[in-house]
């Protein structure tokens, strides 16, 4: 209900009730009610001096000036009152009948159509979706958009760290808006449409509202999925509705989540060009960049699938502009880090480029989680500062999983797990060029019984041969290491995801990557048919079959090599296991200790550790070496270095 309709619904109200109180007590005074018997007597007694009748309610003066008041009998004609009152001399007077004013007379004639109109008009809205104009059985074409003013809006570029290059492309989308005619006088037209794509959780939506923050513009947000419905040609009236509404607070942005699930390319539907989807869609294309212009409206859009868009919308005139916001190298983190952080009481030791250094591969979603998940870490524990211990925690929670403390094993079993992370960790640590061992566990976590972690020293992206057959060899140390020590009728299930990760490696080394000697620099991969989702092989049978001995070979020749390594390291794989079963846990500095045949040395204190070190994954201490001889530093040896290949 709009506000016309609440102020006179309230108005009328107020009238009844002011009505109501006036007739309750207009006319009332401290007066004595007789009864109607007693005011006949008193006037055959000579006791009264005049009355004055009102209807049925006579107001009367006694002799002696004291007045009443009393009723007369609706119900019975009383024609001997009056002459009573005439022969007992008694003076009368009669009050004229009051008639209703003309505006009383039109309220009371009016007031059951003003109420009809009040509840119809109700309904209506409600109908209509409310004051919103959203959720009702008739607001089926109306823009579901959410408008946030220029003055809610409060987030700007300063809140956005990590996509330095994102930031520098959009830049120009601000300058636009604020003066567009710097742009014009030159004949220059701003992009109608900006794309960002990129991994979730990289911080697409929250640039898309730090541009209309430093702009101070209004920001119209949508979902793709808002626009499907199950009625054909609802989603096309709302894309209208939504660009009607813009145009009225121009300049403004568009902003739609996820337009992949209105944007996919058209024809793969079952129901042709009358799918409601690609209605939707070509509604979407013809108001970006149709007949009628739509000046200062800018459209941003966000996707993690770019490839599944209709080539239409990306062309030149729409979303001509592409920017991609990937995930944020060592500099970008720290910068996220510390925009994160500053909600968060931090001990002093606590540095950002740290934490950076040992979170490769994080989204900005990815560092918020951290830092919050340390926060409730430290909360937990009641403490007044978060320390690099709760985000040393905080980040095994999230790349390893949540500890299953309540899990009971067998000793047999955590000895069997031991045997399993111990061999992962001995072959990663002497197959070249793979990433350094940073933690290994035998506390169940997540879905796993036990977890070898590594972290790469830097960022990487890409992978050489070399380090690719080295993932390889270190998949399956941890099935070999059980084929050592239980035989090969005691293997368990423990390796399923190690050989199917393995598997899809090899695989791709193959057919998507060109490492293949016999297949060649080729793609082998599948191809996308007529429907999406469904993918059928593009080569023969020939080519399929020497696909899959290629990948054999490459399986079996790392299977192999990392069998020699933990044969010929074989002290060191029941030193590690001893370790584990322990400590449970076993870091970097302890895993050198192994390699290098030493006493292994207990875990130290949180206070007392190299955190520059610890987090980056590294080896602890400058002893990572493990063809270093004990004797060269001081140490008794062991059975000699641990050997590598």
């Amino acid at each position: 209900m709009n506000d016309m309709a609440k102020n006179l619904v309230l108005w009328l109200i107020i009238a009844v009730v002011l009505l109501s109180v006036f007739q309750n007590f207009s006319g009332t005074s401290a007066k004595e009610e007789l009864p109607y018997s007693d005011f006949v007597m008193a006037v055959q007694s000579d006791q009264v001096r005049e009355v004055n009748i009102s209807g049925q309610s006579i107001d009367g003066l006694r002799q002696d000036g004291t007045r009443f008041l009393t009723v007369r009998p609706p119900f019975i004609d009383d024609g001997g009152l009056m002459k009573d009152l005439l022969n007992h001399r008694v003076k009368v007077s009669v009050e004229k009948p009051e008639q209703a004013g003309f505006w009383q007379q039109l309220f009371f004639a009016s007031f059951p159509i003003l109420l009809i109109i009040a509840v119809f008009m109700f309904f209506m809205r409600q109908m209509q979706g409310g004051s919103g104009g959203r959720g009702g059985p008739m607001s089926f074409g109306k823009s579901k958009a959410r408008l946030l003013g220029e003055d809610q809006i409060k987030t700007t570029f300063a809140d956005v760290a990590g996509v330095d290059e994102a930031k520098e492309e959009v830049q120009e989308l601000v300058e636009f808006l604020r003066d567009p005619s710097r742009f014009q006088r030159l004949g220059g037209m701003i992009p109608r449409g900006v794309l960002m794509s990129g991994p979730p959780g990289t911080g697409k939506t929250l640039l898309a509202k730090a541009i209309a923050g430093e702009a101070k513009v209004p920001f119209f947000s949508i979902s793709g999925s808002d626009f499907v419905e199950m009625f054909v040609g609802v989603g096309a009236s709302r894309v209208r509705d939504m660009f009607d509404q813009a145009k009225k607070q121009a300049p403004c942005i568009i902003f739609i989540d996820e337009i992949d699930a209105v944007g996919r390319h058209r024809g793969g539907g079952h129901g042709g060009g009358h799918d409601e989807r690609e209605q939707t869609l070509n509604q979407l294309l013809v108001e970006m960049d149709g007949f009628e212009g739509n000046e200062g409206i800018i459209v941003i859009a966000a996707t993690n699938r770019p490839d599944v868009l209709d080539k239409a919308l990306l062309r030149p005139g729409r979303f001509d502009r592409q920017v991609f916001v990937g995930l944020p190298d060592i500099r970008g983190r720290e910068q996220i880090l510390k925009v994160h952080m500053r909600k968060v009481p931090l001990d002093e030791k606590v540095e950002a480029s740290i934490i950076a250094r040992g979170t490769p591969g994080f989204s900005g979603a990815d560092l918020a989680n951290l830092v919050n998940e340390a926060a409730l870490f430290a909360a937990r524990a009641n403490k007044r500062l978060v320390t690099m211990e709760e985000f040393e925690k905080a980040r095994d929670k999230i790349m390893m999983g949540a500890e299953r403390k309540t899990m009971v094993m067998s000793e047999k079993e955590k000895e069997n797990t031991a045997y399993h992370e111990a061999g992962h960790a001995i072959v990663g640590r002497l197959v070249p060029e793979h990433d350094p061992v940073h933690k290994v566990t035998i506390i169940p976590r997540g879905r796993a019984l036990g977890v070898t972690q590594f972290l790469p020293e830097d960022d990487k992206y890409s992978y050489s041969k070399r380090a690719l057959e080295s993932q390889l060899c270190t998949l399956f140390g941890g099935r070999i290491a059980e084929e050592m020590t239980l035989g090969f009728e005691g293997v368990t299930t423990g390796a399923s995801n190690d050989i199917e990760r393995a598997t899809q490696l090899a695989r791709n080394m193959v057919t998507r990557w060109g490492l293949s000697e016999k297949l060649g620099p080729l793609n082998y991969g599948e191809e996308e048919g007529a429907y999406p989702g469904m993918y059928h092989s593009a080569h023969s049978d020939g080519t399929s079959r020497l696909i899959d001995e290629e990948v054999r070979r490459i399986i079996d020749t790392t299977y192999a090599r990392a069998q020699k390594i933990l044969e010929e390291n074989r002290d060191i794989l029941e030193a590690m296991k001893d370790a584990l079963m322990e400590y449970e846990t076993i870091d970097a500095e302890q895993v050198d200790d192994l390699m290098a045949r030493r006493k292994v040395r207990p875990p130290r204190d949180w206070d007392d550790r190299d955190f520059n070190s610890h987090l980056r994954g590294g080896s602890g201490g400058g002893e990572s070496d493990p063809k270093a001889k004990p004797e060269d530093k001081g140490e008794s040896p062991i059975g000699g270095p641990a050997k590598d290949l």
